[in-house]
């Protein structure tokens, strides 16, 4: 079946930088968004940033527009999130999931396919 394995989390101090990367596996993945969503202890989990099946378009929420970078390498069956700049606030399980068609790709409703999830901690 269709997996996706996130990796490249970690402990971090703020200031400083990550690389997560989302390898996926039986997708059709040229064809598919991707997205990364987070979730932090007792929240919702929310969108981060999304980029278009073919690299074309990114989206980012606006907590972290300039911070982060989404990116895919199609050849590879994976995606990206650069996170630089990070703050405490950005400590949460970062997934990253693959999207079916929809009309809002910051809606989590829209992503069929999930990862486990790998965290990040940002300390102080």
């Amino acid at each position: 079946q269709v997996q996706l394995v996130e990796s490249g989390g970690g402990l971090v101090q703020a200031g400083g930088s990550l690389r997560l990367s989302c390898a996926a596996s039986k997708l059709t993945f040229g064809t598919r968004d991707m997205g990364w969503f987070r979730q932090a202890p007792g929240k919702e989990r929310e969108f981060v940033a999304a980029i278009s099946y073919n690299g074309g378009t990114a989206y980012y929420s606006d907590s972290v527009k300039g911070r982060f970078t989404i990116s895919r390498d199609n050849a590879k069956n994976t995606a990206y999130l650069q996170m630089n700049s990070l703050k405490p606030e950005d400590t949460a399980v970062y997934f990253c999931a693959a999207r079916r068609r929809g009309w809002r790709i910051e809606d989590l409703i829209e992503y069929d396919y999930w990862g486990q999830g790998t965290q990040v901690t940002v300390s102080s």
